[in-house]
């Protein structure tokens, strides 16, 4: 019997829009059983939201104090004592998957399937190459070890809810490592949706020429409640830091609406929006190659044409 367990990404209190993702493709699998994993200290409201999605047929939740800031290094030990009751286990690629799940396959001595985006079958799965130009089936020797995989969140829609799984409190089986250990969680404090899971992103490039001027992105997104994104180019450039950055080496994204301000369209930043529904394009250069992929394109100065674009609005 072919039995799927979701690792569940959440901040303590709510569930990521990411499992939801992730849990799509794995109903896709055809199993018999879905179960979600939920690690934490007394994460009760992520298991009870994760009960309430579709498809769920279980929940396990292992709790503990040092899960409160939960480390790649001490999930993974847990995760391979639970291991053995599953013929795949998946996490979204995500920075939380792209941490975790490697550890987990290295202790187990499996190879990985990373960036899943469409499921074909129980062992047969296709993922994007030589960033997102070729897409390769992978297929699955049959063996007593798990499947383990990252699901490309950006591929899958979210699963609905309206399901009533039921909730079982299991005892961490691994001890606690000691050589890795929480300190503390830096970012930007910036405001608005989070640019993994929003349904609008300004993106800016590297055209914006500084910090400061990389502010009307940050107004241009607010008035339209959108998350803030950049080019590797912008942030190597320091103009906003690098969980901003939108591409093969950022985040992979799949917005309703994608407004790329200044940025000429490299294929690692084509990348990670090709999922996007609509892509904008704002660029002075009528050659650059986002407009290729745009589905409206604006040609002009863009520091003429967002703050008319913002009073329109």
């Amino acid at each position: 019997m072919s039995k799927v367990l979701v690792i569940a990404e959440h901040n303590g209190t709510d569930l990521s829009p990411a499992t939801a993702k992730t849990l799509t493709g794995a109903l896709a699998v055809g199993a018999e059983a879905v179960e979600v994993l939920v690690f934490g200290h007394d994460p009760q409201g992520p298991a009870q939201q994760a009960a309430e999605l579709s498809g769920v047929t279980g929940v396990k939740v292992i709790s503990a104090p040092h899960f409160a800031n939960p480390l790649a290094a001490q999930l993974a030990p847990e995760m391979v004592a639970v291991a053995s009751g599953y013929t795949h286990i998946f996490a979204p690629s995500t920075t939380f998957g792209r941490d975790l799940l490697p550890r987990v396959a290295g202790l187990l001595r499996v190879n990985q399937i990373s960036d899943v985006m469409e499921v074909l079958s129980d062992r047969s799965f296709k993922r994007p190459i030589y960033a997102g130009n070729a897409i390769v089936t992978v297929n699955v020797p049959a063996s007593s070890k798990p499947i383990l995989a990252t699901i490309r969140t950006a591929s899958f829609a979210a699963t609905g809810v309206g399901g009533s799984a039921a909730i079982e409190s299991i005892e961490p089986q691994a001890s606690a490592p000691t050589h890795t250990r929480y300190l503390k969680t830096e970012g930007s404090g910036g405001e608005g949706p989070d640019l993994s899971s929003a349904s609008v992103v300004v993106s800016g490039g590297r055209a914006l020429g500084s910090a400061e001027n990389f502010e009307i992105v940050h107004s241009l997104a607010k008035k339209l409640g959108a998350a803030v994104g950049a080019s590797r180019a912008a942030v190597d450039a320091g103009y906003v830091p690098n969980e901003l950055q939108v591409g093969q080496t950022g985040k992979i994204i799949a917005p309703d609406l994608y407004i790329a301000v200044g940025i000429s369209g490299a294929i690692q930043h084509l990348t990670g929006i090709k999922d996007a529904g609509t892509i904008v394009a704002i660029n002075k250069d009528a050659e650059a190659p986002i407009f290729e992929v745009a589905d409206f394109g604006l040609v002009g100065d863009l520091f003429e044409l967002l703050p008319e674009l913002e009073r329109a609005l």
